[in-house]
């Protein structure tokens, strides 16, 4: 399992569109699991699952995403989860990989805002 997390500044809407263009985009080996909207009294949340073949290995990676908003602050934590290899070996590498496209694509978002 691997996780990254982060507070940032912006739009919910408009996060949640640019990491989904940018995980998925001219990549034929991720797809889009489904996703969840909850708006609350003060606060929206936002869950997203995504899925990843790995050649390496063999096998698939899952990419939960959830997003907070108040206001315009957010917070998104994100976990992958997979790449078992026969049930005995845990290849992390797989999980590290997938996280590294959203945590790039957080960090790219995060500079367009300033």
């Amino acid at each position: 399992m691997a996780k990254y997390e982060q507070y940032l500044k912006g739009n919910l809407n408009d996060l949640i569109t640019w990491i989904h263009k940018d995980i998925t985009n001219n990549n034929s080996l991720v797809s889009f699991g489904d996703g969840s909207d909850i708006n609350l009294k003060d606060s929206r949340v936002a869950v997203r699952v995504y899925e990843r073949y790995s050649s390496f290995g063999g096998s698939r990676v899952s990419m939960n995403i959830t997003i907070t908003e108040t206001g315009e602050e957010l917070f998104i934590s994100v976990i992958t989860l997979g790449g078992t290899l026969g049930g005995f070996f845990k290849n992390t590498i797989v999980e590290e990989r997938f996280l590294k496209l959203c945590k790039e694509s957080v960090e790219n978002y995060i500079r367009e805002q300033k």
